[in-house]
């Protein structure tokens, strides 16, 4: 493992080997899938899904060094087509292989005959490929397909959904799970170990509960906690310490940590209050934070339905709108349609009627399938008309369509649309609202 201290813990205690890996053995157990393909030197290009902080980074490493790869770590959330030419153009070059699509010179020519030793492809790993776009993707589709590079891909999201078929197709997908306790523990013990410190058994536990799957979570705790309260507690950690730890730094920005879900329950609840530049303000944190816009454009498609809902029906097609155009723009450029989105749902009257399909859940629940009145039932055949299925039905203003059992209940209420009391907003105050504020 490597033992850079000017690295975080996380980076420091990092397994470059798949025996000192940690976790997915249902991948790199022996004799599973992705241990052949590194052990024999059989890499394809592939997908790691999962969530974050359970290897799939180190995995691609991993794999790189044990087939002797050059390997190229790029983030899609901040590379572009130029980033993946410059890596293709080298890889092209080091390994003696011909752009399609440049002029042969007579020195290739002359050689075009000769024997060549290539060097194996490089590896390339692209995290939260998801965040590229078609374009983006399809760039890497020939590159992949002729063996320029093995391409290896991180996501959080399903594939299926967010990386072009053609390139699917010619990947293999792992799917990566959350760490087990047991798994975390023993990250935990080597991140102690690499501090050069001891840890009392209830920290261990508080450590384990607070990473929920993600070891990077509880290693950053870990680390800022050592820092912090290492010295004056003679090497010796408690939960205090920890918990302590958790309240005194603002732990990164990171889709996993607290501070992700604290500052989109702000975003919702502000929204929710029809308060747009509060709402606005917890837009740009995430923008600013990388967090991905279709994160944001997928909790806005749910508050259209769930907090506005009837009081403006036509909140869930912006809001589907928005999605649809983030999806095709993405950064920078998909932050106009995220704010015309916000400003359009926070100033919409909330009306939340639609959680009625709950109370009807809770009666399945409680009474499972009861039986369907006769008059709505289907009758393909003489013979289930004969039985009365679908006799006396009419078509409109029928009110006894419930099951006998429940057939008095009202689920959904025509409650009244709650009016924003801020009808206007901007990112900059307005005048007149100045002077309403302080009224």
């Amino acid at each position: 493992m490597s033992q850079r201290t000017n690295q975080p813990l996380a980076d420091r205690i990092r397994p470059t080997t798949l025996d000192e890996f940690i976790g997915q053995k249902h991948l790199v157990g022996v004799g599973k899938p992705l241990y052949q393909a590194i052990r024999q030197n059989k890499l394809r290009s592939m997908i790691f899904w999962g969530p974050p902080g359970v290897g799939k980074t180190t995995l691609a490493r991993i794999a790189a060094h044990a087939t002797d790869r050059a390997f190229y770590e790029l983030s899609a959330v901040s590379a572009g087509k130029d980033d993946l030419r410059a890596i293709v153009d080298r890889a092209r070059k080091e390994r003696g292989m011909r752009d399609p699509n440049a002029a042969p010179d007579l020195f290739s020519l002359l050689d075009a005959d000769k024997p060549k030793v290539q060097k194996a492809a490089p590896v390339m790993f692209l995290d939260e490929i998801h965040r590229f776009n078609k374009a983006q993707q399809d760039f890497l589709l020939p590159y992949v397909e002729d063996g320029t590079i093995i391409l290896i891909g991180a996501t959080t999201e399903n594939p299926s959904f967010e990386v072009i078929s053609a390139l699917l197709s010619r990947s293999q997908v792992f799917t990566l799970e959350v760490l087990n306790d047991d798994d975390i523990r023993e990250i935990i013990r080597r991140g102690v170990d690499a501090l050069k410190i001891t840890i009392e058994p209830d920290a261990t536990d508080f450590l384990v509960n607070f990473a929920g799957g993600d070891a990077r979570q509880s290693l950053n705790l870990l680390e800022n906690a050592a820092e912090l309260y290492a010295v004056e507690a003679n090497g010796t950690l408690t939960a205090e310490h920890l918990t302590n730890a958790l309240q005194s730094k603002h732990l990164r920005y990171d889709k996993a940590a607290e501070e992700h879900f604290n500052t989109i329950s702000a975003f919702i609840k502000s929204m929710r209050a029809s308060h747009v530049d509060a709402a606005l303000y917890y837009l740009a944190r995430m923008v600013d934070a990388g967090e991905d816009p279709k994160f944001i454009a997928r909790r806005m498609v749910i508050f259209a339905s769930e907090d506005v809902g009837m009081g403006d029906p036509n909140a869930l097609q912006v809001a589907t709108s928005v999605f649809r155009a983030v999806e095709i723009i993405g950064y920078p450029e998909c932050v106009w349609n995220l704010s015309q989105g916000v400003i359009y749902l926070a100033s919409a009257p909330k009306n939340r009627s639609t959680e009625a399909v709950f109370a009807a859940m809770e009666d399945v629940k409680q009474h499972g399938n009861l039986p369907i009145p006769m008059k709505l039932r289907n009758a393909p055949t003489s013979l289930m008309k004969n039985l009365g299925y679908g006799k006396d039905y009419t078509m409109y203003g029928d009110t006894d369509l419930l099951p006998e059992k429940i057939a008095d209940k009202k689920y959904y209420k025509k409650d009244k649309a709650q009016e924003p009391a801020q009808k206007e907003a901007s990112p900059a105050r307005s005048p007149r609202q100045k002077k309403s504020d302080a009224k």
